[in-house]
C-alpha cells in the first residue's frame, strides 16, 4: 500500500521540504544497490541532516506502522538496503562530518555518511591509521560498514569494521537515543550492546555516530605477487606462509578467469600462462617488513611459484594491487549480470572449496571467476551471468546453494562480509539452527515489536 498523503506531509515538516522525494524519477535510483537482479521500489525517499530529524522520523514511522529501510551509498551486495514496497528510504549521506579526531586517544567520532576513504585518509594526515579497507571503500560509508561488519583486503593481520569500533549511537525504533560505548580500552560493564548492533544490518536501530579506533600507521610496507601452475600450489603456499607465523596485512588470490579480465581491464601487466595469483602485502618495521617479504618470497618459489614479482617502490606496489582492487570492475565488463557473492571457509579447506567451486561451474555450464581473500578463507565466487535469461539464472541460483551447503558442511559460513540481507536469508537458518535463529528473533522483536526496521531482511 503506497504511503498516506498526512504520513508524507508529516515527513516534509519533520526533514523539510527538500530533503523528502517523492517522484517515480527521483527515488528510482534508490530502489536497488549493489546487489545483483535485485529491484523494489520505494514509497519516498528522505535525507536525514541530524540524529534529531532521525529520532523524529522513527517516532512517526513507529506511531504509523511505515517500514524504515536505511541507506547510505547503496554499495551492498546483500539487498541489505534494497527498499521494502513502498518503504521510508532513510538515507544518512549528508550526515558526512568527522566531528572529532583524538590523536590522544587514538580515536575518531564520525556520523554515518562520512565514506570509509574520507576517515582513512583523516587518519593518514595525522599520522595514524584506519586498516579495514572494503573494496567500495571509495564511496561506501562507515554507518553501512557498521551495519553490514564490513571487511576487506587488510582483514587477515587487521580484522574487520567491528574491531575499530569503540563507541555508536544508535537510534531505537521507538524514536530513543542511545549510546554505547566509550574511548576506554578496557569496559566490562554489563552486556555489550555495540556489539549487537554492528552487523544488525539496520533491522535493530539507525546508526547516527560511531567511535573508531585508529592505530599507529605502519612505517613500511612492501607488495609482491606469485604465480602458480595450479591453485593447490597457491593455496600449499599461503599455509605455509601462516605457519611460519607470517601474518600478511593482504593475502589475496585471484583466479585464471579473473587474472585475464583484470589485466584486459587494467593493463598491469600480469602474466597470463598461469592458474594462480596470489597477491601479498607485509607492514611494519622496516627490518620486519624486509624480512618477511624475503621469507614469503621464498616460500612461494619452493612451492612452485612461476614467478615472484617485488614491488621496487610504493608507486609500483599501489599499480600490483590494484589488480586485485579492480577484480570486480574487471569482472563486470564480461556479462551484462555479474553477481559477487562470498562463502568462507577454514584456511585448510581452501583448496578444496576453489575446486568444488570449479566443479559447480562445470555442472550448471557458468561461467565464474573466483578471487578473494585467501589468508582468511574468504572465497568471491562471481557469476557472469544475465538476469534476462530465467533458465541461466534459475542455473545460478541453484548453483548458489551446493556453494552454501557446501562451505557449511567445511566448517565455514554463509558470508564473510557481505552480510545476510535479502539474498542469503533463506541460507540463514541452515547455518545458525534453531536455538540460535530463535533468540535473533526474539531480540529482534523486543527491540522492533512493530517490525518497521528493514522488513524481511535476514529474516521474516
Amino acid at each position: 500500500m503506497a504511503l498516506n498523503a498526512n504520513i508524507l506531509d508529516e515527513l516534509r515538516t519533520l526533514a523539510g521540504p527538500g530533503n523528502v522525494l517523492t517522484s517515480r524519477e527521483d527515488i528510482i535510483p534508490y530502489s536497488f544497490d549493489g546487489t545483483a537482479a535485485l529491484q523494489q521500489m520505494p514509497g519516498c525517499v528522505v535525507f536525514a541532516n541530524t540524529t534529531e530529524e532521525i529520532s523524529n522520523v522513527l517516532k512517526l514511522a513507529n506511531k504509523t506502522r511505515s517500514a524504515i529501510v536505511t541507506r547510505g551509498s547503496g554499495t551492498g551486495l546483500s539487498g541489505g538496503s534494497l527498499p521494502s514496497a513502498d518503504c521510508i528510504v532513510l538515507c544518512t549521506v549528508r550526515m558526512e562530518k568527522i566531528l572529532e579526531l583524538d590523536r590522544a586517544n587514538l580515536t575518531m567520532l564520525v556520523e554515518p555518511g562520512v565514506t570509509t576513504l574520507a576517515i582513512a585518509d583523516a587518519a593518514g594526515a595525522a599520522g595514524l591509521f584506519y586498516p579495514p579497507d572494503p573494496g567500495s571503500m571509495k564511496i561506501s560509508t562507515i554507518g553501512g560498514n557498521v551495519a553490514e561488519n564490513s571487511g576487506g583486503l587488510r582483514g587477515l593481520k587487521y580484522g574487520v569494521t567491528r574491531n575499530y569500533v569503540m563507541g555508536l549511537e544508535i537510534v531505537l525504533p521507538t524514536g530513543e537515543i542511545m549510546w554505547m560505548g566509550n574511548k576506554c580500552v578496557k569496559d566490562v560493564a554489563g552486556y555489550s550492546l555495540k556489539d549487537v548492533f554492528v552487523g544488525s544490518e539496520g533491522t535493530l536501530g539507525i546508526i547516527t555516530k560511531v567511535l573508531l579506533r585508529l592505530i599507529p600507521k605502519p612505517a613500511a610496507k612492501k607488495t609482491m605477487v606469485a604465480t602458480f601452475a595450479q591453485m593447490d600450489h597457491a593455496a600449499e603456499a599461503v599455509s605455509a606462509i601462516i605457519a611460519a607465523q607470517i601474518i600478511p596485512c593482504t593475502l589475496e588470490f585471484l583466479d585464471r578467469t579473473t587474472i585475464h579480465c583484470v589485466e584486459g581491464y587494467a593493463k598491469i601487466g600480469l602474466p597470463l600462462d598461469c592458474e594462480a595469483l596470489l597477491l601479498m602485502e607485509t607492514d611494519g618495521h622496516p627490518a620486519v617488513v624486509a624480512e618477511e617479504a624475503a621469507q614469503m618470497e621464498s616460500i612461494c618459489r619452493e612451492r612452485g611459484s612461476l614467478e615472484v614479482r617485488v614491488a621496487q617502490d610504493e608507486a609500483e606496489g599501489v599499480k600490483l594491487a590494484s589488480a586485485r582492487r579492480s577484480a570486480f570492475s574487471a569482472l563486470a565488463r564480461v556479462s551484462p549480470t555479474t553477481i559477487l557473492e562470498d562463502a568462507t571457509v577454514p584456511r585448510s579447506e581452501l583448496a578444496r572449496m576453489i575446486r568444488f567451486v570449479e566443479a559447480v561451474a562445470k555442472k550448471y555450464r557458468l561461467k565464474i571467476g573466483t578471487f578473494g581473500h585467501m589468508g582468511d578463507g574468504n572465497l568471491h565466487p562471481t557469476f557472469l551471468t544475465d538476469e534476462r535469461n530465467k533458465e541461466e539464472m534459475h542455473r545460478v541460483e541453484e548453483a548458489f546453494k551446493e556453494i552454501f551447503d557446501e562451505a557449511i558442511r567445511l566448517g565455514g559460513t554463509i558470508t564473510g562480509e557481505h552480510g545476510i540481507g535479502l539474498a542469503k536469508k533463506s541460507f540463514l537458518p541452515k547455518f545458525a539452527g534453531e536455538a540460535q535463529m530463535r533468540v535473533m528473533r526474539e531480540l529482534r522483536r523486543a527491540l522492533d515489536p512493530n517490525g518497521i526496521l528493514n522488513p524481511g531482511k535476514m529474516f521474516d
